[in-house]
């Protein structure tokens, strides 16, 4: 255990960490399956000039940080739970999957870039919805992707059959 003090408080949000932007356009609804077929712009708030965007048009793919925001407090989760309810697969802890009720809210993931235009970043890929909050954008570079294999349970391969590519299936249960 360690003896670090928590620093982090209900109000963390309000705190320090604020959007750098908001994404527009691509769906607005939640659903899991078919998100390599959205196209979305993250259009980065005032507070940025174009210059925060030099160099990014050199790589391939962007990593985002954002913000689940259309959850309650109440919907939020910190136990096990079988996910997308489908008890076939184990019930496993909120840091044991991606879903979006998790206690941060935060999701991450890998796209395409696919343009920048003066504040705006196009993305391909992007699984978060219409007006969800940006916390960041990093380019997607091999130095920091896995070193060594990647090991993960048989019922994750299930789940993500069509998560990227697949039919979309109305789903508010991550």
């Amino acid at each position: 255990m360690s003896d670090q003090p928590n620093t982090m408080g209900p109000n963390t949000m309000e705190q320090g960490i604020e959007p750098i932007g908001f994404v527009d356009g691509g769906r607005s609804d939640r659903r899991d399956d078919g998100w390599d077929r959205e196209l979305a712009t993250i259009t980065l708030t005032d507070r940025f000039g174009v210059e925060s965007l030099t160099g990014l048009d050199a790589f391939s793919h962007v990593e985002v940080v954002f913000r689940f925001h259309g959850l309650s407090d109440d919907e939020v989760t910190t136990d096990a739970r079988h996910p997308r309810g489908n008890t076939d697969w184990p019930r496993v802890g909120i840091f044991a999957q991606r879903g979006s009720k998790r206690p941060n809210r935060l999701g991450v993931t890998v796209c395409r870039l696919v343009g920048i235009e003066g504040r705006q970043v196009r993305v391909q890929g992007l699984d978060a919805i219409d007006g969800t909050p940006v916390l960041d954008i990093k380019p997607v570079m091999r130095a920091f992707l896995p070193r060594g294999e990647v090991v993960e349970p048989a019922w994750v391969g299930e789940l993500m059959t069509g998560y990227w590519d697949g039919p979309d299936v109305a789903d508010d249960d991550d």
